[in-house]
């Protein structure tokens, strides 16, 4: 009996059950729960990373996302907010499409 302890997609145990399995789970609370999106973001960026095709990529890109929309929820923001406060900060410091690779800086 495989052991996961890790936080899932809301409808995977139904998913499991249909393909006649038994689960088990739990209600994190919300201290647990904000830990355990860290963690889900921290595994979603690591399968990015080891992403090999632009697919797998995508798939991986939308995992991380969906992640973040839950973590900017348990911070009383939306992605509305987010985008706009991403906007911001680029207009006021750029963005990354210029791939600028900072080496040094003398004093």
């Amino acid at each position: 009996m495989p052991t996961y302890n890790k936080l899932v997609r809301d409808k995977i145990p139904e998913i499991i059950k249909a393909k006649g399995k038994e689960v088990s789970t739990t209600i994190l609370s919300n201290e647990d729960y904000i830990k355990e999106l860290k963690t889900k973001c921290l595994e979603e960026v690591e399968e990015y990373i080891k992403a090999t095709t632009n697919e797998e990529a995508k798939e991986e890109l939308a995992d991380i996302l969906e992640v973040l929309h839950a973590i900017a929820k348990t911070h009383g923001s939306s992605m509305k907010e987010i985008e706009s406060i991403r906007l911001q900060k680029k207009q006021a410091r750029g963005g990354f499409q210029e791939r600028i690779f900072l080496m040094d800086v003398m004093e």
